[in-house]
């Protein structure tokens, strides 16, 4: 009887996380957050290494 409320329990909020990470309402706030990495590293002033510049057509030496 308990395990079976268990999984129901943990299948409802298995459920609601999923619907919550799928809304459209948190889209772009996810989107950025997947960029906040590579945006950081542009901004900090660092450079790309060399596979990435030598794709954008810059000078890798």
């Amino acid at each position: 009887m308990i395990s079976g409320l268990i999984t129901a329990v943990l299948f409802a909020a298995f459920v609601a996380v999923t619907l919550w990470a799928w809304s459209t309402r948190n889209r772009e706030r996810f989107r950025e957050a997947a960029r906040l990495a590579l945006d950081e590293d542009a901004a900090g002033g660092r450079q790309a290494p060399a596979c990435c510049r030598a794709r954008d057509g810059e000078s890798g030496r």
